[in-house]
């Protein structure tokens, strides 16, 4: 792993967090090389720079909501909306949420999948980022937008802690900015 230039270089977290991140290859199949956040969240050191970034990168810029992919979105989004005082909506897979719901299809590296969010979660306007752990494809956090936008929210940014470097998001994500704190090696 490495650091990716956000205006952090030279930031021995990013580092730490790099170094904290297990690579598993062919898991989920063959040919894909996991990028293992589990080492990094048994490392409170690490975990709490990945955070401590994020709440320093958003505190100033007005956010009211911090919505988090399920499942390791959550791990990341929680904690930032609680420390820049925004409120925090889980994204979830299929048939999680009670009460009426909106969903978006988005393809994986290595399939499909769905995500849904209650219709009265934001309110038309509010500021938000997407969290989660990776982004491959870019599939995930365009479906994310996707249903923010389409319940009247403002998405600023996405952000992510590892970014496989042959994603394109720019394109991807409808032109909306990405912010990630790593890269794998080639």
């Amino acid at each position: 792993m490495f650091a990716v230039e956000n205006g952090l270089q030279g930031d021995p977290r990013l580092e730490a967090i790099s170094d904290a991140i297990r690579v598993i290859p062919h898991f989920p199949k063959t040919g894909i090389m996991f990028q293992d956040i589990t080492t990094l969240l048994l490392d409170p050191k690490a975990f709490k720079h990945v955070v401590d970034i994020f709440v320093d990168r958003y505190r100033h810029m007005n956010i009211s909501v911090v919505a988090g992919v399920e499942a390791r979105g959550f791990i990341f989004g929680a904690p930032i909306a609680l420390a820049i005082g925004a409120k925090f909506l889980p994204l979830r897979k299929p048939g999680k949420l009670p009460g009426r719901v909106i969903c978006e299809e988005y393809e994986l590296e290595y399939g499909r999948d769905r995500l849904e969010m209650q219709m009265d979660a934001v309110k038309r306007g509010e500021r938000s980022i997407v969290t989660d752990d990776l982004v491959a494809t870019g599939g995930t956090l365009s479906a994310s937008i996707n249903l923010l936008e389409r319940a009247g929210a403002h998405v600023v940014e996405c952000a992510c802690v590892v970014g496989l470097p042959k994603f394109k998001g720019p394109c991807r994500l409808n032109g909306k900015p990405l912010y990630v704190l790593v890269e794998p090696r080639d």
